[in-house]
C-alpha cells in the first residue's frame, strides 16, 4: 500500500527530503513524474502521454501530500518508510484505499526508476 498524510500534518518538511521517489510534496506546490526518477514521460491509464517534466495539479493546498503513483513504501530503498519514521506527530500512515504488495511495490519502483 501506499502511504498518505493525514490533516494531522504540522507542516514541517521532516518527510520530503526522506523521500527516494520525490513522492512527498508541500500543500500548493505543483507534482511531476519525473522529479527523482528516471521518467521521461508515462502512459496514464487513459492512454493519454505526459512528458515526465509536465506540472500536475498539487493533492492539497493545505498540508504536505504524496503522490501515491510515485509511493513506494522505500521498499527496495529501506527498511520502513522513511517519512513515518521521522514525522513527529504519526502523519504518515498506510493509506487503506491503496494496497500493495510487496511485489507491486518493488514493480513500481522498477517503473519509476528504470532498474
Amino acid at each position: 500500500m501506499a502511504i498518505m498524510i493525514t490533516d494531522e500534518c504540522i507542516n514541517c518538511g521532516a518527510c520530503e527530503p526522506e523521500c527516494p521517489n520525490t513522492a512527498i510534496y508541500e500543500g500548493g506546490i505543483e507534482w511531476t513524474w519525473g522529479g527523482g526518477t528516471s521518467l521521461k514521460e508515462v502512459t496514464l491509464e487513459d492512454g493519454t502521454v505526459v512528458d515526465a517534466d509536465e506540472k500536475q495539479e498539487p493533492l492539497s493546498d493545505e498540508f504536505y501530500y504524496i503522490v501515491t503513483q510515485k509511493c513506494t513504501e522505500c521498499t527496495g530503498f529501506h527498511e520502513e518508510p522513511q517519512c513515518a519514521a521521522v514525522c513527529p506527530v504519526d502523519c504518515c500512515v498506510d493509506d487503506p484505499d491503496h494496497r500493495e504488495s510487496e511485489e507491486e511495490l518493488l514493480s513500481k519502483k522498477k517503473f519509476l526508476h528504470g532498474e
